[in-house]
């Protein structure tokens, strides 16, 4: 009898590739195309971006099937130790998630670069500090000024009326 056995490459690039299909139909509810007026519809970045993903995956999981599957592929995927650190990240990124709505992008996002830098990453604080200053900076002047979409603020946003009336 012949076992048929996935490799975890196999399996995660078909979820990759699922995510990315979902991603896709879902972005188009909102234009994809070109606006001469105003440029890229909202649906634009979404929809090329979870396009390049799903084109990605698909090359991994072809790469992963023309392969076949050898003894080495059968060891576990996870070493013993690694689990507990990706269980860690999974979390962090959930909970930063969920504070999105009530902090902001803006302050969500920098908390959790801090602690994957210095805590996780054990980076020193020159490091640390300077990307989860700067990244804010450029997550705004990217999105909002040169994109047009606006990112949550939570109880942040009325720090930004100086910001939109420079640049809006």
């Amino acid at each position: 009898m012949i076992k048929s056995v996935m490799k975890p490459e196999s399996l995660i690039a078909l979820a990759l590739m699922g995510f990315s299909a979902y991603l896709m139909w879902h972005a188009t509810v909102l234009p994809i195309g070109w606006d001469g007026a105003r440029g890229p519809g909202g649906g634009a970045f979404p929809f090329w971006l979870s396009m390049i993903m799903f084109v990605a995956s698909s090359g991994i999981f072809l790469r992963s099937v023309l392969a076949g599957v050898r003894p080495a592929d059968l060891t576990p995927f996870f070493e013993p130790g690694m689990l507990g650190q990706v269980l860690a990240v999974v979390l962090a990124l959930g909970v930063t998630i969920l504070l999105m709505p009530i902090l902001g992008a803006y302050v969500a996002i920098p908390l959790f670069m801090l602690w994957y830098l210095r805590f996780f990453g054990r980076n020193g604080w020159t490091v640390s500090l300077s990307l989860t200053l700067i990244t804010p900076v450029v997550l705004f002047f990217f999105f909002e000024v040169a994109l047009l979409i606006l990112l949550p603020k939570g109880i942040t946003e009325p720090l930004f009326f100086p910001l939109y009336a420079m640049f809006f």
